[in-house]
């Protein structure tokens, strides 16, 4: 009986798990230059750089928005006050944006007829355009990921007893102790789910990079260029892995850290 019941499972499993990343493994040794494919990804300079880039680049936006949305989390996490939740659901509202569009309104801030370089310009500061580099793919990683962690800190912040901060506060702990030997240790788990997902998804975003990629190189962009104007899909399928097998790094290192299960956003 418990065969039957798991055939479903497994059948799903085999469908879109299994086999598309077995073929995946596979194909990327049909190349010109076979398994070196894989080789490859940190022998060559454009494809190494490509990866390093992805990495520090997801690194900064994940800190950078585990700053900003673990500050804000706990704020409105213990403050009640008139506009609240419209607060949050504007807060939130990024959530609902596909890539592309997010990458347009980095454009419409930070582009050429941008407000950043207009606003700078009427003061005579020059006229600053960043949105087609690193510095405006960050901007549009952070915009889209600072909901996601933002969430996660509150429900977590909204589950610690409160008392334990008091007792702290109580025995002489200053407010940097209290952070340190309380708060954080109780949102830590929330803290490493949360920015493992900001990392994994920051990793594997391609809408915002696709909109922006004037002089960006991160990974999904290296693939579709690969498998697009090159037409050299085993090298893409080898790149694809390896930007798996980093992400999934992550997340079984988060899994590990907390205890509970973390899930990637596609």
């Amino acid at each position: 009986m418990l065969v039957v019941l798991a055939m479903p499972a497994v059948a799903i499993f085999t469908a879109f798990w299994l086999l598309p990343m077995a073929r995946l493994a596979l194909f990327a040794g049909t190349g010109p230059t076979g398994w070196n494919a894989y080789l490859a990804v940190l022998t060559h300079p454009q494809y190494l750089a490509s990866l390093v880039s992805t990495i520090l680049l997801s690194m900064a936006v994940t800190g950078a928005t585990l700053i900003i949305g673990g500050i804000t989390g706990v704020f409105l996490s213990r403050h009640d006050f008139r506009g609240r939740d419209l607060l949050v659901g504007m807060l939130t509202l990024p959530m609902a944006f596909p890539g592309v569009v997010v990458g347009f309104m980095v454009i419409l801030m930070a582009g050429r007829q941008g407000l950043i370089g207009l606003i700078a310009q009427t003061i005579g500061a020059g006229k600053p355009v960043f949105a087609y580099s690193m510095g405006g793919l960050f901007l549009g990683y952070l915009y889209f990921s600072i909901p996601r962690v933002l969430l996660t800190i509150m429900a977590a912040a909204e589950k610690l007893d409160p008392a334990l901060e008091e007792a702290a506060r109580s025995l002489g702990a200053s407010p940097a102790r209290v952070i340190r030997d309380v708060l954080l240790p109780g949102l830590r788990p929330a803290l490493i789910g949360a920015g493992a997902l900001c990392f994994a998804t920051s990793m594997g975003a391609f809408g915002t990079a696709f909109t922006l990629a004037t002089r960006i190189s991160v990974l999904p962009m290296t693939i579709y260029t690969e498998f697009t104007l090159f037409a050299d899909m085993a090298t893409a399928a080898a790149l694809s892995l390896v930007l798996g097998v980093v992400t999934w790094a992550v997340l079984a290192l988060a899994r590990n850290a907390t205890g509970a299960g973390v899930a990637a956003a596609a």
